[in-house]
C-alpha cells in the first residue's frame, strides 16, 4: 500500500475549508493538522475531519510532508517562510505574495531548500484552458473578460490582485515573453481600491492581449478568447466549454478553404480538486509544479506594473 502524504492546511476561512474537505476525501492523503487563529472554527473542523488543530501554524512544521497556505495575501511571506526553509512541499494560494520582493525571497527559499513550491492559479487546471495551451503555439490576439459580483471577503485588495491576476498568468503561459508595452485604466466603484479595470498588453513578438476584470458586475461571466494562425478558440471558463474555428479543406473549384467549427463540452471537473491532486503528486516527487514559484512571480510583477500605471488613472464613478 502506498504511503499516504501527510498534509496540513494553514488558514481555514472560506477557501481553506474547501482545501481541508478535499484533502480529507483523498485516498493518498492523511490530513493531519489544521491551523487558524480562530480557535472555534478550527476546532470544529478538526472534530469533523478527525485531525489535530492549532492556533500556531509553526507547530505543524515537523508533522507534515506538504501544506496548503490559504491566508490573507499580506501574510503569505511570513507563513510560507518556515515551511520552505524546512523543505516542505508548499501550495500557496494566489497571488504568490504581497510584494514582488517577498515573492523573490520565497522563490529563492524554495530553490535553496529543494522545497516543491506550487502557486494556486486555479484556471490553469480548467480542462478547456489546458486544451488550448496544448493546441495554440502562436497566439496573436487574446481577449479576456472576467466579471464577478461583489463579494466582501476580497475587499482588502484591488481587482487586479483579486481577479485579473488569474488571466495575467494565463496570458503569460500562452505568450512566453514579457510585454514591451502595458496600458491600463481602472476605477473604484464600491471599495477604496480599483474595482474594475482594463489592460492592454503588447508583446515583442507582436501578440496583443486585452483584459477586462470587474467585481461589480450584476452577473458572473468568464470568457477567454485566443486568435492565431491555428484558428479561433473561445473558452467559457465557467462552463468548461470550448468553441474552435479552424481552416478546413478548400473546395475543388473554390478560392478559399471552408471553416471547421467544433464545440467541445468537457466532462465537468472541479479545478481545485485537480489542483490539489496535482499538488500531492508534486509533493510525492511524481510531477513538476504546473505553476511554479517563478511563474507566480512573473504574474505578480506584471500585476504590480499595472497597478503602478493605474494609480494616476483611477477615478470614482
Amino acid at each position: 500500500m502506498t504511503k499516504k502524504t501527510k498534509v496540513g492546511v494553514v488558514g481555514v476561512g472560506y477557501l481553506g475549508q474547501i482545501h481541508a474537505k478535499i484533502y480529507h476525501q483523498m485516498d493518498n492523503v492523511e490530513l493531519v493538522m489544521l491551523a487558524d487563529t480562530n480557535l472555534e472554527t478550527v476546532t470544529a473542523l478538526g472534530e469533523q475531519y478527525g485531525c489535530a488543530v492549532t492556533t500556531n501554524y509553526l507547530e505543524m512544521i515537523d508533522k507534515v510532508d506538504a501544506v496548503s497556505i490559504v491566508v490573507p495575501t499580506s501574510l503569505h511571506y511570513d507563513v510560507a517562510q518556515p515551511f520552505l526553509e524546512a523543505g516542505i512541499a508548499t501550495l500557496m494560494e494566489k497571488p504568490i505574495a504581497a510584494t514582488v520582493d517577498e515573492a523573490r525571497k520565497l522563490v529563492d527559499l524554495a530553490a535553496q531548500n529543494e522545497a516543491p513550491f506550487l502557486i494556486g492559479h486555479l484556471e490553469r487546471y480548467n480542462p478547456a484552458m489546458r486544451e488550448v495551451v496544448n493546441q495554440v503555439a502562436e497566439p496573436k490576439y487574446i481577449e479576456v473578460h472576467r466579471l464577478g459580483t461583489f463579494v466582501e471577503r476580497a475587499t482588502d485588495v484591488d481587482v487586479i490582485t483579486d481577479l485579473m491576476i488569474h488571466d495575467l498568468d494565463l496570458v503569460l503561459s500562452l505568450v512566453d515573453e514579457e510585454p514591451c508595452d502595458v496600458q491600463a485604466i481602472g476605477a473604484s466603484v464600491i471599495t477604496e481600491h480599483v474595482d474594475l479595470a482594463n489592460v492592454r498588453l503588447t508583446f515583442p513578438g507582436g501578440a496583443v492581449a486585452n483584459i477586462t476584470a470587474s467585481r461589480v458586475s450584476n452577473k458572473r461571466f468568464r470568457r477567454f478568447r485566443v486568435f492565431g494562425p491555428e484558428g479561433y478558440y473561445g473558452i467559457n471558463l465557467m462552463d468548461q466549454e470550448l468553441d474552435i474555428v479552424t481552416k478546413g479543406e478548400t473546395p475543388v473549384e473554390g478560392r478559399f478553404p471552408g471553416l471547421e467549427v467544433d464545440h467541445v463540452k468537457f466532462e465537468t471537473e472541479q479545478p481545485l480538486q485537480v489542483e490539489l491532486a496535482h499538488f500531492v503528486e508534486v509533493a510525492q516527487g511524481l510531477a513538476m509544479p504546473m505553476v511554479t514559484g517563478l511563474q507566480g512571480l512573473r504574474a505578480l510583477q506584471l500585476a504590480e506594473q499595472i497597478q503602478s500605471i493605474m494609480r494616476d488613472s483611477v477615478s470614482n464613478v
